[in-house]
């Protein structure tokens, strides 16, 4: 007879029970691994097409950014022309009112 070492509390029936269920566990793992993986790589395109379209819209919003600065100083400086037309006027209507009284 030849001498095998044996764990104590576990029989030899559950030593080959593990053993031929390591394989399993092992291929199950790895199956669990590679669909997170290609959950992964799907998650990695979603985000490459969002950030292609973050930057087309971030380069929209910088020419509507310039086409409002250009409105913005554009009717600052018609209002600009309006006020410093309607000073000049009232006080002209103002000297000349002082003058005739």
């Amino acid at each position: 007879m030849s001498y095998q070492p044996r764990t104590p509390g576990v029989t030899q029936t559950q030593s080959a029970l593990r053993s031929s269920t390591a394989p399993s566990a092992k291929a199950r793992q790895l199956s669990h691994l590679n669909a997170q993986l290609a959950q992964l790589t799907a998650n990695m395109s979603d985000l490459e097409n969002l950030l292609r379209m973050t930057s087309v819209q971030a380069e929209a919003m910088r020419g509507l950014g310039g086409y409002t600065a250009a409105l913005f100083m554009a009717s600052s400086k018609v209002l600009g022309e309006e006020t410093v037309n309607n000073s000049t006027a009232e006080a002209v209507d103002d000297t000349e009112t002082a003058n005739k009284g």
